[in-house]
């Protein structure tokens, strides 16, 4: 069999895969920013009981491997009593860890916006509440949009750290087709260039998502 025709044969697994992959980046990277931007906010207040909390949460989520998360949520918590499907477990785990990061992100562009704009917020009587909602959010995105499509970039690639639970995206997809296929190198090969075909859509969504939020001078 030529490599045109074992592509042909590996095609229809390997797409349903891509589209595991995609389902598991999206929900993670949405699930993710609600969670970082609830985790960063906590951290910027300085609330003490709960930005402590907070900071142990990202150290924690950032110093251990995303695999080792993987197979806590999944094979460790059922004996405790907790149980998830594979495909809960594998989007739990990327979005708590990607959480981190994206928190990170988040409160940094935060930091980044002057004094200034938290006063003039005050001056027209909101809240510190309503003046980050209002006020610094909206500049802090612009300051974080490229980290925060960086950090898509790496969850899509991530996504391949699930297939050791049992859950058929891109990864576990392309082992399923080389098991029946013995030809290991042009399916690898072929995976490779799907997660790279992920990756320049979202450069190029990244570009355009940069060029609109851009400051206007």
């Amino acid at each position: 069999m030529d490599v045109s025709e074992l592509l042909r044969q590996a095609a229809p697994t390997m797409l349903r895969g891509t589209a595991y992959t995609l389902v598991f980046a999206v929900a993670s990277m949405i699930l993710g920013l609600a969670l970082g931007g609830l985790i960063a906010a906590l951290r910027v207040f300085e609330w003490p009981a709960a930005s402590r909390a907070a900071a142990l949460y990202v150290s924690a989520f950032r110093g251990t491997p995303l695999l080792v998360q993987v197979f806590i949520i999944y094979y460790g918590l059922p004996s405790v009593g907790i149980e998830f499907s594979p495909l809960t477990a594998g989007i739990l785990a990327l979005t708590l860890n990607v959480a981190a990061y994206l928190s990170e992100s988040l409160r940094g562009a935060v930091l980044g916006i002057g004094q200034g704009q938290w006063l003039a917020g005050a001056s027209l009587g909101l809240t510190r509440t309503q003046a980050l909602r209002y006020v610094v959010a909206p500049q802090a995105l612009r300051i974080a949009a490229p980290s925060l499509s960086n950090s898509l970039i790496s969850l899509i690639k991530d996504t391949s750290l699930v297939s050791v639970i049992a859950v058929s995206e891109l990864m576990l997809a392309t082992k399923e087709v080389i098991a029946t296929t013995f030809r290991p190198f042009p399916l690898y090969v072929a995976a490779a260039g799907i997660y790279w075909i992920l990756s320049i859509v979202c450069e190029h969504f990244q570009r355009g998502l940069e060029r609109r939020l851009a400051f206007p001078h």
